[in-house]
């Protein structure tokens, strides 16, 4: 294996960023794969935009992590060469937080905010009038003598991002005009060219079977991905070893992420349902409790990739462990569940 410093645009050496992240986060459009047709809309809205000289409307991403919601809001600003301003639905705990970020924008500006689903009630409509007629209404005093101020706020664009996208009001929602978009899962050949992209510059040199066996078990993700061939290539690295099929396979391995991407947990997961619980249905709070685990955990994070691949089945008993989960920790399946393959 061999690394190399990166190099900038005028292709000269430089060291490597200590955020890999957001080392490996695509400056361009042409950088950016998948999400064509989310791209190709995006494109339409901002040179609409840029022709009338006014700022793009407002726009809400959302979908799994690790997708790519915040890389797209990144290259957005530096399309239109805007400053964009970073903020989270958290951090965002009182109205004068608000008040405060949206008062010091300058015309133009962008206003990214994650996680907006976790957005305080009361913040919340306060956003209507700032995405609606750019003015904010502040009210000054208590009790009798209180009174409102109404201020102008410069044009600007709110980009707004979240992973639970049924926890957004139906209000809040409406005034994203300028589109919902909805990030979809990458396909394996999409994942590859992510890989190839990042090896290129992290200065990792791998096969291309190697590449190949870390997008066959990245869960579809991008973030994942790249988490991934990180590790791998400290695996090859601290073992003097070519990054090959063969150390990549020793390498996941090594991380308990099995051929199809399942982890640990995953794995438990569908053994506790299969095992102790004679396949299912089970309910979520027992499975939380016996793989002490949180049911939030289970929901978001395991649940999701394993009904994807069809291991796992949502029932109103309960969870169910499918034919292919079965046949994924080598254990033979009900007769009943054979029975439906007949």
């Amino acid at each position: 294996m061999k690394k190399e410093p990166k190099k900038n645009e005028k292709g000269e050496a430089k060291e490597e960023s200590g955020f890999l992240d957001q080392t490996l986060r695509p400056s361009r459009w042409q950088e950016y794969i998948g999400q064509k047709n989310i791209k190709d809309n995006l494109q339409v809205l901002l040179s609409a935009a840029a022709e009338r000289k006014h700022p793009p409307e407002h726009i809400l991403f959302y979908g799994p992590p690790g997708l790519g919601k915040t890389t797209l809001a990144h290259l957005i600003a530096k399309e239109i060469s805007a400053q964009m301003k970073i903020t989270s639905g958290p951090a965002i705990e009182k109205v004068g937080d608000l008040a405060s970020i949206l008062t010091n924008l300058s015309p133009g500006d962008i206003l990214f905010i994650d996680e907006i689903h976790r957005l305080n009630k009361t913040v919340e409509e306060m956003l209507y009038p700032a995405m609606e007629a750019g003015s904010l209404d502040i009210i000054i005093g208590k009790g009798p003598s209180a009174r409102t101020i109404q201020l102008d706020l410069p044009p600007f664009t709110l980009i707004a991002a979240t992973t639970r996208v049924a926890l957004l009001s139906s209000p809040l929602r409406s005034r994203f005009s300028g589109g919902i978009f909805r990030l979809e899962f990458y396909t394996e050949k999409e994942i590859g060219e992510i890989l190839k992209r990042s090896a290129k510059i992290l200065g990792v040199e791998i096969h291309e079977d190697g590449i190949k066996e870390i997008a066959k078990r990245s869960r579809f993700t991008p973030r994942t991905a790249n988490y991934l061939l990180k590790r791998c290539r400290d695996f090859a690295q601290v073992g003097k070893k070519s990054l090959d099929k063969n150390t990549v396979m020793e390498a996941l391995s090594l991380l308990g992420v099995d051929e199809r991407g399942l982890l640990a947990s995953d794995r438990s997961l569908l053994d506790v349902i299969v095992n102790k619980f004679s396949g299912g249905p089970v309910g979520l709070n027992t499975l939380a409790a016996a793989l002490s685990e949180e049911e939030a955990t289970l929901e978001e994070f395991n649940e999701p990739y394993l009904i994807q691949l069809g291991f796992l089945e949502r029932t109103p008993r309960g969870r169910t462990a499918t034919i292919k989960a079965y046949g994924h920790l080598n254990i033979e399946a009900p007769s009943h569940l054979q029975e439906k393959l007949l």
